[in-house]
């Protein structure tokens, strides 16, 4: 892991020497944070196996495999983990009022993956939120994980307007602190419209999906300096996104359920 680049916390977050409370924007002094993260390095072989770990293909640097996994030897690894929705196996162990509710009372869901939206409208919900997911953030920790990758910081907009980008960035700031503490680097996942408050979240670089197919890589390569991994779900995606971007940042071509080799539908390209 020595291509990868070792910073200060306030360095790869790219503050000053202050934090941002969980309202989103007021700045306070901040404690010294002598500890580093380190960051991936730019455009490097990457690996996408949140479906299911497996040994890394030849050339992959990078690889981000589920919390429940463990890292691959010798290679740049990102933890991912669901921060702002709850997985349908994992809803009932949540507190019923961390369950974002409608109007009516019911739990607001992500119909794609049958995922229940977290209620992060409040600081005090979100300190109730964050201190379960920094459980899992520390388990990375703990099993020698470089860095972190929580899904769904999009969420909001899927909340029927219940959820506000303010909310979904103090949840973020929240995460990045504790990570940080951890040694550990956060990723922005997605959510293109985040990009220009990085640094107020805190974030280090940025895991994308489809940026090719959605002409979005440029925002987020402006926003986080090139330090960004993109997954392509379509050969289309994958033809433009290295046509645009393929001298400049980590790119994979994967299926969708994102299967281990073997699998029906098992797909992986890197060209």
């Amino acid at each position: 892991m020595a291509a990868a680049l070792l910073v200060t916390l306030a360095a790869s977050a790219g503050c000053d020497a202050g934090t941002y409370d969980d309202s989103g924007g007021t700045k306070r002094p901040s404690s010294p944070k002598p500890a580093a993260v380190r960051l991936p390095p730019r455009h490097a072989g990457f690996d996408y196996q949140i479906g299911g770990a497996y040994p890394p293909p030849t050339g992959v640097r990078i690889v981000s495999r589920d919390r429940s996994a463990s890292p691959a030897p010798g290679l740049y690894n990102i933890c991912y983990v669901n921060a702002f929705q709850a997985q349908p196996e994992e809803r009932s162990s949540w507190p019923a009022d961390l369950l974002l509710r409608d109007a009516h009372g019911e739990a607001v869901v992500d119909e794609d993956w049958n995922e229940a939206l977290l209620d992060i409208r409040t600081p005090a919900k979100r300190e109730r939120v964050a201190e379960r997911v920094n459980g899992w953030i520390d388990g990375c920790a703990r099993k020698g994980f470089d860095a972190v990758e929580p899904d769904n910081y999009d969420s909001y907009t899927r909340s029927h307007r219940l959820l506000t980008a303010a909310d979904a960035t103090a949840f973020m700031t929240l995460l990045s602190r504790h990570t940080h503490a951890r040694h550990l680097a956060i990723a922005q996942k997605n959510t293109a419209g985040l990009a220009g408050v990085r640094e107020r979240a805190g974030l280090d670089f940025a895991v994308t999906e489809e940026c090719g197919q959605y002409d979005e890589c440029g925002v987020f390569a402006k926003a986080f300096d090139d330090r960004v991994v993109d997954i392509e779900y379509t050969d289309a995606g994958l033809r433009s996104a290295l046509a645009h971007w393929g001298d400049r940042l980590s790119i994979v071509r994967r299926d969708r359920d994102v299967s281990t080799p073997g699998s029906k539908g098992y797909v992986r390209k890197a060209q």
